[in-house]
């Protein structure tokens, strides 16, 4: 059960640049941090006497999941008090306070969303624009079929979290499938929303600058076409985008491509200039000296410390990394 009432007018989202800005509630962290983490409600709350303060989160979407207890939370400008089961959205940006019952139980999940659109990952951007289309309360009944399945995946994911599996994909696919299955309830309440003659929320501007930037960054996409695509100028673009994660937008998509071609440097058995044609560079050589001033080391320098790390974390009895074959032909500077 939830209930919604507008807070004060002087708690705005624009005085919300004046709130603290966390990475995790009281741990200082630059913003838009590569960041997929999940953690039970009282193992941080209890620190704070039950009470969480307003902050925002700069470049990370958060869902609060209630399974049982009471929560009165301040979002932006709504207060919700919401009794489990209750999921809090939370995108980018947005501020927000909870305040818990001590016999909350129910697990916190940020997220950069970049890494959950990530790959070819169907349905997910489609499914973060959703469910992220404003900050609000998703209550289902106590009977509601898709409750134990979202229970399931919190509970599976948290497990993989303490147990150390954060660097695997598992994570990821888990945190994928809790997107998708919440974002499958809100259609399901603006569909209705809808009926009733009320609006939907807008998508916020950066979510949908996140799932835009992952479709399209090997095509090499100018900032102004991002920004044609959002009905925004290049400025106010590139305005939002430091807003949230302190960089600019080319920044973030120079990022990406390198994080990309990290991976493939890694994880796949191919020379690097057929991996610069992959990543939409017309010349290998321009590849290797957009890389090099982005990790500080040429494509074959990185592929080779990464191959050494393997081999060293083998030796130490860790699982060693597939090998890497067919690496003729390499293009470095």
């Amino acid at each position: 059960m939830v209930t919604a009432s507008p807070a004060p007018r002087r708690r705005t989202r624009a005085a919300s640049s004046a709130l603290p800005a966390f990475a995790l509630y009281g741990e200082a962290g630059a913003p838009n941090p590569l960041l997929l983490h999940v953690e039970s409600i009282h193992s941080r709350s209890r620190l704070y006497d039950w009470e969480i303060e307003a902050h925002v989160h700069q470049g990370l979407h958060q869902v609060l999941w209630v399974r049982r207890g009471t929560v009165e939370a301040r979002l932006d400008e709504s207060r919700i008090a919401g009794e489990g089961p209750v999921a809090l959205v939370i995108p980018p940006g947005v501020a927000h306070a909870f305040r818990f019952s001590r016999d909350c139980e129910g697990y916190v999940l940020t997220v950069n969303a970049g890494l959950l659109a990530e790959g070819d990952a169907a349905g997910v951007g489609d499914a973060l624009q959703t469910l992220f289309a404003a900050p609000r309360a998703l209550a289902l009944a106590a009977d509601a079929p898709e409750l134990p399945r979202l229970q399931a995946l919190f509970d599976a994911l948290h497990a993989e979290h303490a147990g150390g599996g954060e660097e695997g994909p598992v994570p990821s696919w888990l945190a994928r499938a809790l997107v998708w299955r919440l974002a499958q309830l809100g259609r399901r309440e603006d569909q209705q929303a809808a009926r009733r003659g009320a609006a939907a929320g807008r998508q916020p501007l950066y979510t949908r600058w996140v799932v835009l930037m992952e479709s399209h960054y090997r095509e090499h996409w100018p900032v102004s076409r991002y920004a044609e695509r959002l009905g925004l100028s290049t400025e106010r673009l590139n305005r939002m985008v430091r807003a949230e994660t302190g960089h600019n937008a080319q920044a973030l998509l120079h990022a990406r491509l390198a994080r990309e071609a990290c991976r493939r440097l890694v994880h796949v058995a191919a020379p690097v200039s057929r991996l610069a044609f992959e990543l939409g560079f017309e010349d290998p050589a321009y590849f290797c000296r957009f890389f090099k001033r982005q990790t500080g080391l040429a494509p074959s320098e990185f592929r080779q410390k990464a191959l050494q790390a393997g081999a060293e974390a083998a030796d130490a009895g860790a699982k060693k990394p597939a090998p890497l074959a067919g690496r003729t032909g390499d293009v470095d500077e």
